[in-house]
């Protein structure tokens, strides 16, 4: 998913299963900004405190990254959770390892995810996991049959879609070549096709299997049960049973489909603006809101956390400490994601016999 998804749909969803705005504002940043956080190491302040976070994105068109390690605790973890071929744990799908790796929708490991994310309800930055668990969660379905690393498996040959444009597209056409032969990494090969929520579309992977998609029917489920996973947090069920919770309103998952297939802004930029306004129209039950994203400089968390206007920065500079940065969304989103992390690779994941890191 892009932003359209991950920050549109993901407010839309956590409104709908009946968070207040401004926790269903830090639900969506936190969702998106797991995109966006591509800065790690240690923050030093005036005073001689530390901070150090993690990234959880690489620069997205960055597929040089040949550092394994780096990838399968960026990639792994936050894009492409191990599906475990959809079996529980201790049994084994079919198959090599990869076939454990692959993205699998709303399988065992994501739901034991959910349970995870749960338990830190009452944490500081309980709603900001919430939005981290989301963004994985939604990715499970945008980037299902993909793995998080480099492998034949994402290979994606004689693609075709239901948009005539993007099959003609002669960059597009080498640009998947290039990456398929090249770096096959996660979706990479399949380029924006699994993120643009209107499209059908069909490839062959690198082991020979056909896959066809339907992405309006595969992203309004991720959104239905989205919302079920955020209403079994806002009852604060522990046990994460999505199916004992009503989920989109009846009219509201109506519009949402709608939107899905009409909305065809080329980059997810322009798709979530459409969004955007859709909220502002007041198309959902909850009302109209005017709600906007601000990733980095004036306006952004990380701003308002420890005044930075670069978008990036050399781990050189020296910021002042301010009271409030230990309750500040941007600390305590970084606090949710290393704890995110920790829990995904070193808890869940060996579970299923998946050593990732």
């Amino acid at each position: 998913m892009q932003i359209d998804g991950h920050h549109g749909l993901t407010y839309i969803a956590a409104r709908l299963a009946g968070f207040s705005r401004t926790k269903a504002s830090i639900i969506a940043y936190s969702a998106q900004y797991v995109d966006d956080a591509t800065n790690s190491g240690v923050i030093h302040f005036k005073n001689g405190a530390m901070y150090s976070r993690i990234s959880s994105a690489h620069k997205m068109l960055d597929y040089r990254n040949s550092d394994e390690l780096a990838n399968h605790r960026v990639w792994i973890p936050f894009h492409f959770l191990p599906g475990n071929g959809g079996q529980q744990a201790g049994e084994n799908p079919n198959g090599t390892f990869i076939r454990k790796l692959v993205c699998k929708p709303n399988s065992y490991v994501a739901k034991d995810m959910l349970r995870a994310c749960v338990k830190d309800m009452d944490k500081p930055y309980a709603l900001h996991r919430l939005g981290i668990t989301m963004h994985v969660y939604a990715d499970t379905w945008a980037h299902q049959g993909f793995a998080g690393v480099n492998h034949e498996i994402n290979e994606v040959h004689d693609m075709k879609s239901s948009d005539a444009t993007l099959d003609q597209s002669f960059f597009n056409k080498i640009a998947n070549y290039f990456l398929s032969e090249t770096f096959p990494l996660g979706h990479g090969a399949a380029l924006s096709h699994p993120d643009r929520p209107y499209l059908q579309w069909e490839y062959t992977n690198g082991l020979g299997e056909h896959v066809s998609r339907n992405n309006p029917d595969i992203y309004m489920d991720a959104v239905q049960n989205m919302c079920q996973a955020m209403q079994c947090f806002y009852k604060k069920d522990m046990t994460m049973n999505l199916k004992s919770m009503s989920g989109l309103p009846t009219q509201d998952a109506d519009k949402i489909f709608s939107l899905l297939k009409s909305i065809k802004g080329d980059s997810g930029e322009e798709r979530h603006a459409q969004w955007l306004q859709e909220i502002k129209n007041g198309s959902f039950s909850f009302g109209s809101e005017d709600i906007s994203y601000i990733p980095k400089g004036r306006g952004s968390w990380k701003y308002k956390s420890i005044g930075q206007i670069a978008a990036s920065d050399t781990g050189r500079e020296t910021f002042p400490f301010r009271k409030t940065f230990l309750r500040s969304d941007w600390k305590l989103f970084h606090d949710a994601l290393q704890a995110h992390r920790l829990e995904i690779l070193h808890d869940i994941l060996p579970k299923y016999g998946i050593s990732a890191a």
